[in-house]
Parts: structure tokens; C-alpha cells; sequence
């Protein structure tokens, strides 16, 4: 084909999606299938991405409101990774969409609003998934090889949804347990209607405690369902290596392993069995998971006799391990190859209150507001408390977002309870 009649737009926006950092990588979707396919709002839902599973972009009144509950109620009524036009519950109403579901990630695209953009042309709908089936797979490598930051960011962020959900719960589930104590109680008289309360009443509560278990599903993966995936994830490289690669299952009845910390530990195996892939004369390689209940432990043993502690892929990978203060050992026997041993804890380390937060230059009176902050105070009780005005502590609010370098109170919040703050 000429160089004039390359479909250019086209390229240019794979260019930028292959290019596109995760904060941007919905926005940029966005743009490259508004040529194709006209949508309201665009969202991604990947569990890969455990800090931020939602991805979203366009018309605010939607992605401000979009649930990952609507989200994951979409996706299981999706039988495969065909496009699905129809009506869903989004955003707090029946909407028009169409959905997408990416095989081997079970990501999921959402396009509210759904219309051709060239009423005369029909291949809107194969370019839209062409570009989200690269989509889909970029944010499965940015995952795997997300620097040690990122990790540290979506422990905090992960624990942080946990925390307030479970707040959230005990406080709806009091209110509710109450108002059915009140409804059943003998000085109301209209049987039918206390009936009928008592058995919504009743549905709310199995619902919201759904929500809290579906979030911690979120944030947690089976440790024998994660070791699962990195035996598919190797598949296609040890297929045609000539090299025997064993992997010995780990108990059924492990806990489960922190959504990051699952997501590590197939990117430092993955990481080992290639370096170890790369020696001459390997010919076996084994790797075992176990968990202790407080670790993941992770054993990577080859009959090679060239890996190197000093390499530079190890290197990479041992700050990984370090990043979620785990521990990485490697013994070189000669004659026997080489023994990795990495040890994952499976909680955030304990903080003192402080930590390291000197770094954030933080005056008095903006540590005082974040401390009120971290402790789930809103604005107004903080103004009270510090016996200043609620626009005081609205500025105070914006000069600790830039000092801490975050764009919601959300994120400010997990990063003062990843460095102690409570």
C-alpha cells in the first residue's frame, strides 16, 4: 500500500495507546474509537489494576457514578469476549451500551450510548475491538512490569477500599438490623406492611454484605487460583523451549494472597524463568508455592549453573521483592544449578505514626488537617475541632494535595495510612 494511503489516524492512535501510562489509558481509548464508534462515556473494569479496577472517561454524571457492582453484574452476563449491544443497569440507571470482554484477562470495556459514527460504514464495531483487545493487553503488561511505586500505591489504595467498605457495612448493617428490630416489634399493627418492609429490609442487608465480600474479592485472588494463572501465563513460553518446567501446586486451603501481591509474584517468576530459560544447558526448572499463613513462599530451582546475583534481571526483580519488603536468596551450587528462594509477606509492614512523612514538608496546621483527615473527620468537624473556618480547612485540603502529590481525598487518605497516620 502507498505511504499516502495508509489508514493513518488509525496508526497514530495505536501509537498513543501503545504509549499510554495507566492513568491515561481510558481518555486515550476514548479519543481513538470516537472516530468509529460515538459514545456518552467510556469505562474499563480490570481486576488487574487492584488499587484503581475502574478506568473511566467522558461524560461525567456517568463515570462519577458507575459502581463496580453494576460492573461485575454486566460482566457475568457476558458468555464470551464478543461485543454485546443491549439496555444495563449503569451508573444508577438503565442505559444503552456496548460491552466487551477480553478473553484471558476477563477485562471488561463499557461504551454508554452506543452510535456509528459514519452511518454508511459498518466496520466501527471491528476497529473498536481491535483497539480494545490492545488495550487489554497493554494493561496486562504495565501490570506485570510496574515499577515498585506502583505497588506500594496499589497495596495502600487496596487497603484503603477495604477499610472504609468495611465501615460502611457495620454502619448500614446497624441501621438496618435496627429498623427490622422496630418492624417486627408487637405495637405495629399492620401485619401486611410490616411484612412487606421486613422482607426489603431483609434483601438490603444480604445485599450490602454481597458488596463487602464482593469488594474483598476485588483486593484478594485464591492462592492456588493465582498460581494457576502463571501456569497459563508460561504456557506459551515453555511450549517450544525444550525445557522441562515443573510447577508444584500449592495447598488448596492457602490464604488468599493480596490482589498486588499475587500480581508480583507471577512477574518474579515469570522474570526468574527467563533469566534462567536464557543459561545454556538448562534443561529442568521447577517452582513451588506454599503460603505459611503470613507469607507467600516462593521456591525457583533450576539444574543450570550460570544464574548470577549480580545480573541485572535479578536486580530488577529483587527490587520488586523489596518493594513490598519481602526477601529474595539465591544459592549457586555448582554441579546442581540454582536454588531462589523469595518471601512475599502478605500484610502492608506496621508504621509508626509519622513514618517518613518529613519528605512531604508539611507545616503544623496542614499535618493537624491531615492527621483529622486520616481519622475520617469531614471539613466541618475539622473546622470545629481546630477552632478555624471551613474554608480554612479547604485551602489547607488543596495545599496537602500538592504537597502529597494526589488528586482525591481518597488517595490522600491511603498514602497517610500507609505511613502510619490513623
Amino acid at each position: 500500500m502507498p505511504l499516502p494511503d495508509l489508514p493513518w489516524p488509525l496508526l497514530q492512535s495505536v501509537a498513543a495507546l501503545a504509549d499510554a501510562p495507566l492513568t491515561q489509558i481510558a481518555e486515550r481509548l476514548r479519543q481513538a474509537t470516537l472516530p468509529y464508534l460515538g459514545s456518552s462515556a467510556l469505562v474499563i473494569f480490570t481486576e488487574d489494576c487492584t488499587g484503581r479496577p475502574q478506568k473511566k472517561a467522558g461524560a461525567e454524571e456517568i463515570i462519577s457514578r458507575v459502581s463496580i457492582v453494576e460492573l461485575d453484574t454486566l460482566r457475568a452476563a457476558l458468555s464470551d469476549d464478543s461485543p454485546w449491544y443491549g439496555e444495563a443497569e449503569l451508573a444508577g440507571r438503565t442505559r444503552s451500551v456496548l460491552a466487551l470482554k477480553h478473553a484471558s484477562s476477563r477485562a471488561l470495556l463499557v461504551l454508554t450510548d452506543p452510535h456509528p459514527a459514519d452511518a454508511e460504514n459498518n466496520t466501527g464495531l471491528d476497529w473498536v475491538t481491535y483497539l480494545w483487545s490492545i488495550v487489554a493487553r497493554r494493561i496486562q503488561e504495565k501490570v506485570a512490569d510496574a515499577p515498585p511505586s506502583y505497588l506500594l500505591e496499589s497495596r495502600a489504595a487496596s487497603a484503603e477500599r477495604v477499610r472504609v467498605t468495611a465501615e460502611l457495612t457495620d454502619l448500614h448493617s446497624t441501621t438496618l438490623e435496627t429498623l427490622l428490630a422496630a418492624l417486627r416489634s408487637s405495637s405495629l399493627d399492620d401485619a401486611a406492611a410490616r411484612s412487606t418492609v421486613t422482607d426489603l429490609t431483609a434483601k438490603a442487608l444480604v445485599g450490602l454484605r454481597t458488596l463487602s465480600d464482593r469488594t474483598t474479592d476485588l483486593v484478594e485472588e485464591p492462592v492456588a487460583t493465582s498460581f494457576e494463572r502463571l501456569r497459563e501465563d508460561l504456557r506459551p513460553l515453555t511450549r517450544f523451549s525444550g525445557i522441562d518446567v515443573e510447577f508444584i501446586e500449592p495447598p488448596l486451603n492457602g490464604r488468599a494472597l493480596p490482589g498486588e501481591v499475587a500480581h508480583a509474584a507471577r512477574a518474579i517468576v515469570r522474570g526468574l524463568v527467563l533469566a534462567m530459560m536464557e543459561q545454556p544447558n538448562v534443561s529442568r526448572i521447577r517452582t513451588q508455592w506454599d503460603c505459611d499463613g503470613e507469607n507467600l513462599l516462593i521456591n525457583v530451582r533450576d539444574d543450570g549453573d550460570a544464574l548470577s546475583a549480580d545480573a541485572p534481571s535479578i536486580g530488577r526483580l529483587n527490587r520488586r521483592v523489596q518493594a513490598l519488603t519481602g526477601h529474595l536468596q539465591i544459592d549457586v551450587m555448582p554441579g546442581w544449578g540454582a536454588d531462589v528462594i523469595v518471601t512475599l509477606p502478605l500484610d502492608p509492614p506496621s508504621r509508626p505514626a509519622g513514618g517518613d512523612i518529613a519528605g512531604w514538608n508539611l507545616a503544623a496546621r496542614e499535618l493537624e488537617v491531615l492527621q483529622h483527615l486520616a481519622a475520617g473527620k469531614r471539613n466541618r468537624t475539622i473546622a470545629v475541632t481546630l477552632g478555624i473556618s471551613e474554608n480554612t480547612v479547604k485551602f489547607h485540603v488543596r495545599n496537602l494535595f500538592k504537597k502529597l502529590d494526589v488528586r482525591s481525598r481518597t488517595e490522600a487518605l491511603a498514602l497517610a495510612h500507609s505511613h502510619g497516620l490513623r
